[in-house]
């Protein structure tokens, strides 16, 4: 590697960094400012507070990695810029492209971790919730759900009443396998009782075979020995988009989508798990060719006009994800949006910079 790439690299890397360890402490310390008051009234101590947080480090640590590239860059260019650096590799016969050529390469490794961490921050958010969790104990009902079994039935309930084991308007399939016939269970209600199980009562029962033969049947009380779940075992509840990982989410979206119902939004969240990692490098590509100006105040503007960037990336974010939520947009178009548009707007920039 040549001396001004180590030089451009590592004075990149000195303000990420810098700004990485410095921004996740500002985030939590809004978070907590905005939750703090809730926390206490559900007699949540101080220490498990902390506890919460420390498991929640990697998502504010994620959720960093854009605003600390952005202004990275932004230090990094106006800096060679002011101290006539980038005339003087201009002077040298290397072009504006190929002297921030670094910059990118380390955005290419730093999108690498952002994508690692999105399997890290389920996890982690998965254990602070546990600990700042708002869950009622004594529920003992739940409506409107999906949920799978461990020997693969998956079940959509209307409502479940845990107290006396029943549920109304259920749902119960089994995609057929090539080892395996499918099948699927319309029920008006299902009761449970310790001795005998759930017995489902008036609907109709479907098996599907591979070579899609299918049989059914009208029942009028029905009993099957794979419904092995007791009530209280559906009262769990589901976890959010931000407690599971990619495949969970593609896992989950999947059996909703079977059951009939609207994945839209996890769809949505999932293919954002992919796109927000990429708006790192995206956004030093977009805040290289802006810091090319040597004027007075140059460096406060770039800040200035960085946070901007910042808070107009996370609007069309939203945006666009409301749009993906309704299906105005397919999941996919509303995740990455907002990365397309930054990127062209980057190339444009890029390319109308004097090389």
């Amino acid at each position: 590697m040549r001396i001004l790439d180590r030089l451009v690299a590592w004075t990149f890397l000195r303000n990420f960094l810098l700004f990485i360890f410095a921004a996740p402490p500002l985030l939590i310390l809004g978070d907590l400012t905005e939750n703090l008051d809730d926390y206490l009234d559900r007699g949540i101590a101080i220490v498990d507070i902390g506890v919460a947080y420390f498991y929640q480090l990697p998502q504010f640590i994620q959720w960093s990695f854009p605003i600390a590239g952005l202004i990275a860059a932004v230090f990094t260019v106006h800096n060679m810029t002011r101290h006539r650096e980038i005339v003087a590799t201009k002077a040298g016969g290397i072009s504006f492209h190929r002297t921030i050529l670094p910059l990118f390469v380390v955005g290419v490794a730093l999108t690498v971790v952002a994508l690692g961490l999105t399997e890290i921050v389920p996890k982690g958010n998965r254990i602070a919730a546990q600990i700042l969790s708002d869950e009622d104990p004594m529920r003992s009902w739940r409506s409107d759900f999906v949920y799978q079994s461990e020997n693969g039935l998956i079940w959509q309930v209307d409502r479940l009443t845990a107290g006396d084991g029943s549920m109304s308007n259920v749902i119960i399939e089994r995609p057929p396998t090539p080892s395996m016939s499918g099948l699927h269970v319309i029920a008006d209600a299902a009761m449970w009782n310790s001795r005998e199980g759930w017995t489902l009562r008036h609907g109709f029962f479907r098996t599907l075979t591979p070579d899609s033969a299918e049989k059914s049947i009208e029942f009028d009380r029905l009993r099957m020995a794979e419904l092995t779940e007791k009530p209280e075992e559906f009262l769990e509840a589901p976890r959010e988009p931000e407690e599971m990982t990619y495949a969970e989410i593609d896992d989950l979206a999947t059996i909703i989508q079977r059951t009939g119902g609207n994945a839209k939004e996890l769809l949505v969240k999932r293919e954002q798990k992919l796109a927000i990692p990429f708006a790192t490098l995206v956004v030093i590509l977009f805040g290289a060719p802006l810091a090319t100006s040597s004027k007075r105040g140059g460096t406060a503007l770039g800040i200035g006009i960085s946070l901007g960037i910042v808070l107009f990336y996370i609007l069309m974010l939203k945006v666009s994800a409301a749009f993906g939520e309704i299906g105005t947009l397919s999941p996919i178009v509303a995740a990455w949006l907002p990365n397309i548009v930054f990127l062209g707007v980057a190339i444009v920039l890029l390319v109308r910079v004097r090389t």
